[in-house]
This record gives C-alpha cells, structure tokens and sequence, in this order.
C-alpha cells in the first residue's frame, strides 16, 4: 500500500537507526505500529513524531520528558503549555549544571597553573580560592 513504509525506509529517511525507531516504540514516543509478516509497517506520521522527539532531545529533554510532553498530558492541553510546563523545570536544571561548568572551569584553570611542590599545597590552595 501507497505510505506503508518498512524499519529500514523509515530509518534511512530520518536519520536514525532501525534500532532508535524499536526502542522509541519500546518506551511509548512513537505508537506501537503495524506488523505485516511479522515486519513493522510504519506510514508518514511517524516522521512528524520523530521530528518532535529530536526537538525534544536537542532541548535536553530526557525520554522519560519526552514521553510526558507527546503522552502525559490530557489531550485537551496545547502543545504550547506542554512545552512550558517542561521548559520551566529544564531550565532550572540547565541553570544549575552551567553554575557547576563554571566552578570545574576556575578549578581547571587554577590547576593548570599550579606551581606547589605537593599536592596537600594545591588543595590548600585550591580550597582558599573558592
């Protein structure tokens, strides 16, 4: 049939590997699909739902984030206030993971430039800088 494309059409069209479209359908970001002889049989939606599931992995969203956005909110809900609902918390985890770069940055660069004869003396030192 016009549309019924096999694991590995679909795979090669989006990008991705046949083994990411089985473990998407595994944990609930793409619908279970059609099975023809055993096969999956997957038609041009799917495309549509892996465009938002690599959105959503680009934004830093986990699977478990991205099952919530397509799924875990009632139907009625627009998909604007689903990615605000999501986008608030992972900013703030964003946030707090720059502020740790940040602080392994001083640590590095101060370490790159140490000169103490023990390495007791560079962890003083270290300590004395934070």
């Amino acid at each position: 049939m016009e549309g019924d494309l096999s694991i590995g059409e679909v795979a090669q069209r989006a990008g991705v590997r046949a083994s990411a479209l089985r473990y998407y359908e595994g944990e609930g970001l793409i619908p279970p699909v059609t099975r023809r002889g055993g096969k999956r049989i997957y038609d041009e939606s799917v495309f549509e739902r892996l465009s938002l599931i690599e959105l959503g992995k680009g934004a830093g969203f986990t699977i478990v984030e991205i099952r919530m956005l397509l799924s875990g909110f009632d139907r009625r809900v627009p998909p604007g206030k689903r990615w605000r609902a999501l986008a608030g918390g992972k900013l703030e985890e964003i946030e707090a993971q720059m502020e740790r770069l940040r602080l392994m940055r001083r640590v590095l660069r101060a370490v790159r430039e140490c000169t103490c004869p023990t390495f007791e003396d560079c962890a003083e030192a270290l300590r004395a800088r934070r």
